[in-house]
């Protein structure tokens, strides 16, 4: 039996951002790094929406924290295409509980289906960008999936609009 793929949470109390993705694709898990695939928009989105100072490498991501940022998945244990991943391999209460323990100021969803999963609606009923806030979670932004296999909805302006919301946090 495969041993579970697992990348180690990048969270300490009250960062300005947390990226939540649903898992770890096939190659992060491989290599041990968040969004590691050649295909994925991810760094370079961070750096051309401003949320960096740079274009940061997969093999990078733990010196985000030094910038307020940090990393998270609703699965833990399961990698691959998320209609690969075990849907009982979600752990939205599990995710809750890190939220509520190192309260983040900001929580950023890296696609519609994170945030689907999270808010336990069908992402057709997501929009992107800021969410509605409920005045007891952190504000809560989706992005448009940086995957190379989400190509055709593909928008740089949330990732905008994320940028110049944590820009206001100082």
């Amino acid at each position: 039996m495969s041993t579970p793929h697992r990348l180690p949470d990048q969270l300490r109390e009250n960062l300005r951002l947390v990226f939540v993705g649903t898992a770890a694709s096939t190659r992060s898990a491989a290599v041990g790094h968040y969004y590691a695939h050649p295909g994925n928009r991810f760094w370079r989105a961070l750096f051309e929406a401003g949320i960096t100072p740079r274009r940061y490498q997969p093999g990078e991501f733990a010196s985000l924290l030094e910038l307020g940022i940090g990393f998270t998945d609703l699965s833990k244990s399961g990698a691959g295409m998320d209609r690969e991943i075990a849907r009982q391999s979600f752990d939205v209460a599990g995710f809750r509980a890190k939220i509520e323990k190192y309260r983040p100021r900001t929580i950023a969803f890296t696609s519609k289906t994170a945030a689907s999963l999270f808010y336990g609606r069908p992402s057709s009923a997501i929009a992107l960008g800021r969410q509605p806030g409920d005045g007891e979670f952190p504000d809560v932004f989706v992005l448009a999936s940086p995957s190379g296999a989400a190509s055709g909805h593909w928008t740089l302006q949330p990732w905008r609009e994320l940028a110049a919301w944590i820009a206001t946090l100082g």
